[in-house]
């Protein structure tokens, strides 16, 4: 019999239901991970993160395994290289938006130590359990302070998301198969 999973779940893409399931509300809270997620949920805005994450290979391809440093110092010649990418999102904003937000996410590590340092300082250090939300009081105010800091592409929704996909927020199905593993502990 099949596992039942979130009703989110495209169950005829092996991708997305890994993703579901090994990855999806599973904490990692390193700033390499946290990082990565954090660019490719911004590219998700006005799409669907099942478009995101088809493209996450040739997304970590192209911005060199997300290697922080590097895309800190990408100028001109790399940003043209990554908007003729046919392999990514091409979306020119996002793109200028991904490499800005780099240096901002780097500099928020060197005030608070690490990312999830920040993170803990708007969500403490416990695991927020909700389910059939695209946004809380977390997700507003951590959204505004990265707008205040000059990010872009992280408004509520996609900062929700963000902290859903990191494992801060666990909000799987009440009918999920996950959702009933972690109702156990």
């Amino acid at each position: 019999m099949d596992k039942i999973r979130c009703s989110w779940c495209n169950l005829k893409n092996p991708l997305y239901i890994e993703y579901h399931d090994t990855e999806w509300c599973v904490p990692r809270l390193d700033d390499k991970y946290l990082y990565e997620m954090l660019i490719l949920e911004s590219f998700q805005a006005g799409l669907s993160w099942e478009c995101v994450l088809n493209k996450r290979k040739a997304f970590r391809l192209a911005y060199d395994g997300f290697d922080i440093d590097k895309v800190c110092a990408y100028g001109e010649d790399k940003f043209l290289e990554l908007l003729q990418n046919k392999d990514i999102i091409r979306n020119k904003l996002k793109i200028k938006a991904s490499i800005n937000n780099s240096k901002i996410f780097k500099n928020i590590v060197l005030e608070f130590g690490s990312f999830y340092n920040y993170l803990k300082s708007f969500a403490g250090d416990t695991v927020i359990y909700e389910v059939g939300k695209t946004t809380n009081e977390i997700s507003d105010a951590i959204s505004k302070d990265l707008v205040k800091r000059g990010m872009k592409f992280v408004g509520s929704t996609i900062i929700y998301s963000y902290l859903q996909a990191v494992g801060i927020i666990y909000s799987h199905d009440e009918g999920c198969y996950l959702y009933k593993d972690i109702m156990r502990y």
